[in-house]
């Protein structure tokens, strides 16, 4: 898949530049060639004579090199490659990424090239958690940056947590996904709805019922799907996100008001509902402030169903308007028995796929960054590895693409 492929690999300054070494014979093996660019405080940690030697190239660092400017220049280095991985990528360059600096030739290489770029980052899990780390590699994101890890892990400081930077193998998947994809854009001229976050059932006019949904899951999918060249239309619920670029987003509060959308969407190739929909509704929320009374007792509330937007979307004739999606993609959250549930839940709903996350409050799913999943269909059980939500979307977003790519047999047969 990587036969012939030009990577340019920028490593930074940190313990895990070690790896970029077994990164770069992995993709050696593959049949990519590697150049390399390392930073100042990288090449303390690697030798620029280790990189060349298994790159078996020049290696690049010094922004006010005569030599290098006349023979490559940084304009032509940043874009005669297909794609720029960061390996490590480093608090300190992640910022300066996201900042637009230039103060060296790795940062330079990255502001002027037009290729994609996959970043590594790797440091402390309290850097990596900072509020500043967290804002520039959303900012990186919603600029199309793609990212693998970091994994939870030992890491050379002592600490345990997230930071760790993702193995050479895992990289070199990401690095297959991007390049396998990115060009064809395997889902152009489809159509795709993604529901994300919670939804408000009010009680009156101050209160609601709902749950923790943050919506980050929805709306990495939305957003990987329109990276695979889907025309999307997103449909959230209240979450404190920014709209994903390049897509439309319907905002809606309630289960009422989310199906509504749905099905204004018009057809569709592809739904994905990942949002966390509040089974029951106050029957007759009150039009006025339900006052506390001295010595009353709490207010009774009458439940009554929502609508399952799931299933009304799965059950869908081919020749209704809108017509039932071609691969209807459902998500359950479960806190027990995760996998019999799912498999229960698919054939209840009458959905494709089932995406089944366990969400118990020790797995710190709802509202945190990644996610342990496991996609249900006919086929039987995928059990996928702890990610990142925005690489659980790119997984799923990837596996959607091949199935619309496989013969109609195969399709019904998954």
């Amino acid at each position: 898949m990587l036969n012939g492929k030009r990577i340019l690999l920028i490593v930074a300054g940190g313990i895990a530049a070690f790896k970029s070494l077994e990164l770069i014979r992995r993709l050696r093996e593959r049949g990519a060639s590697v150049r390399c660019v390392v930073t100042e405080a990288g090449a303390r940690f690697v030798t620029p004579l280790s990189l060349q030697a298994l790159s078996e190239d020049r290696v690049y660092g010094d922004m006010f090199s005569l030599t290098d400017e006349s023979e490559m220049g940084h304009i032509q280095l940043s874009r005669d490659a297909d794609l720029l991985v960061v390996a490590p990528a480093t608090a300190d360059l992640l910022a300066r990424m996201a900042s637009g600096m230039a103060d060296d030739l790795a940062a330079t290489v990255l502001l002027a090239t037009d290729k994609p770029v996959l970043a590594a980052p790797a440091m402390n899990v309290r850097m990596w958690t900072h509020a500043a780390t967290v804002t520039n590699v959303e900012t990186l994101k919603r600029r199309g940056v793609a990212f693998v890890g970091p994994n939870d892990g030992a890491m050379a400081c002592n600490e345990h947590g997230p930071g760790r930077m993702a193995e050479p193998h895992e990289i070199v998947a990401a690095i297959e996904s991007l390049l396998a994809l990115a060009p064809a854009k395997p889902l152009a001229g489809r159509r795709a709805l993604v529901t994300s976050g919670p939804t408000r059932e009010a009680i009156d006019p101050v209160r609601y019922i709902s749950n923790h949904s943050s919506g980050k899951q929805g709306h990495a999918i939305a957003s990987a799907l329109a990276r695979l060249g889907a025309e999307v239309t997103l449909v959230c619920g209240p979450v404190s996100l920014p709209d994903p670029p390049g897509l439309a987003t319907v905002h809606i509060d309630s289960a009422d008001q989310m199906l509504a959308a749905c099905l204004a969407a018009g057809s569709v190739d592809i739904a994905v509902c990942a949002a966390a929909v509040a089974d029951w509704k106050v029957a007759r929320p009150a039009t006025a402030k339900i006052k506390k009374q001295p010595g009353a007792e709490p207010p009774v509330l009458t439940m009554v169903p929502n609508p399952d937007i799931l299933a009304t979307l799965s059950s869908l004739g081919a020749n209704a308007r809108p017509r039932r999606p071609a691969l209807v993609v459902g998500f359950a959250a479960e806190t027990e028995n995760l996998v019999a549930n799912a498999i229960d839940k698919r054939k209840r709903k009458g959905c494709d796929w089932i995406v089944a996350n366990d969400v118990s409050p020790a797995t710190g799913t709802f509202g945190g960054e990644r996610n342990t999943v496991h996609l249900i269909s006919a086929a039987g059980v995928e059990d996928w590895p702890t990610l990142a939500k925005d690489d659980v979307a790119s997984r799923l977003a990837a596996r959607i693409a091949r199935h619309f790519a496989a013969p109609p047999t195969a399709q019904a047969a998954e």
